[in-house]
């Protein structure tokens, strides 16, 4: 498109990504007065609510190209507080005991997520990906919130599992979920759909399938379902480094071809480019593939007009 025709994104377009946001900042400090109140069922709706914001800014920055580092960076304040400060304000107060020392274990969780939070806008913000560096905070923090609920199912109460030390245990699943977010365990993200691709059809798949729970069974659905995407990332990379089949470099990031096809993109720089002499001069922060530029045409001799740093001044 020229630039005679093109036209800047109306201010309505522009504000709607950071609207998605503010309302996951409101549904994040709901979250946190619910459960100072005891609303603990109330609370973690509140929390996956939050999600439900956090997806849509992102996409709708991506599909109506408004978005900015104002827009991560904001994102970034507001999912610390949704699903950092809230899920673990749920657990303090709904599981963990109020009187003693374990406000500690709500400390913790918090300063992991801010953490994560802080060097996912160093390497991946703005950037369309496989897998996360690590496990994502939303992931953590709606794992943690939505333990109450499933606490107060059948599968919970009437099975062998009340008999398991919850109180305990949550403890230590707290401690694993903040290790997780700050690790260099890479986590799958969702696949787009396309019905084309393996990948694709994989990235349908999940999503219908979490309608599905979603809408039939949420109270059940979520913290299993949470709790597999934790394992999952966690086993697969263990298994593999017992195999030692780990890659060199963590594959995080990828690309959009002319033709629509996806191509991942290593981490590495020195894997992303053909410079052999790389290794010394790649930046550490983001890093993408080199375009390949085209050959360089010979430089024609210098002319009797020019100069050069050897001819006398």
């Amino acid at each position: 498109m020229s630039e005679r025709h093109w036209r800047p994104p109306r201010r309505a377009i522009v504000v709607l990504p950071s609207g998605f946001t503010l309302g996951n900042l409101f549904f994040g400090f709901f979250a946190i007065v619910a459960a100072s109140r005891g609303q603990f069922s109330q609370a973690t709706l509140y929390v996956i609510l939050g999600g439900v914001c956090d997806a849509f800014d992102g996409r709708v920055a991506r599909a109506t190209r408004t978005g900015s580092r104002f827009g991560e960076e904001l994102d970034s304040l507001v999912d610390a507080i949704s699903f950092g400060l809230a899920p673990a304000l749920i657990m303090y107060f709904a599981v963990l005991n109020s009187d003693g020392w374990d406000w500690i274990w709500a400390f913790l969780f918090t300063a992991c997520a801010v953490i994560r939070l802080a060097r996912f806008n160093v390497e991946q913000a703005g950037t369309s990906k496989t897998h996360f560096h690590g496990l994502p905070s939303p992931a953590a923090g709606m794992t943690l919130a939505t333990y109450y609920w499933f606490s107060q199912t059948t599968w919970y109460t009437e099975t062998a599992i009340s008999d398991l030390p919850w109180h305990v245990m949550m403890r230590f699943v707290m401690a694993l979920l903040a290790f997780l977010m700050i690790s260099d365990v890479p986590y799958p993200a969702v696949p787009r759909v396309n019905l084309r691709t393996l990948r694709g059809l994989i990235g349908a798949a999940i999503i219908a399938g979490t309608i599905l729970g979603v809408i039939l069974l949420p109270r059940h659905f979520f913290f299993p379902a949470l709790l597999g995407y934790v394992a999952f990332g966690a086993v697969k990379y263990f298994l593999l480094g017992l195999a030692d089949r780990l890659p060199r470099t963590d594959v995080l990031f990828e690309e959009e071809d002319e033709d629509g096809s996806v191509r991942e993109v290593p981490l590495d720089p020195i894997e992303a480019t053909d410079d052999p002499d790389a290794t010394a001069t790649a930046p550490a922060g983001r890093r993408r593939r080199r375009r390949r530029s085209s050959p360089r045409k010979p430089a024609s001799p210098p002319g009797p007009d020019s100069t050069s740093d050897d001819s006398p001044r």
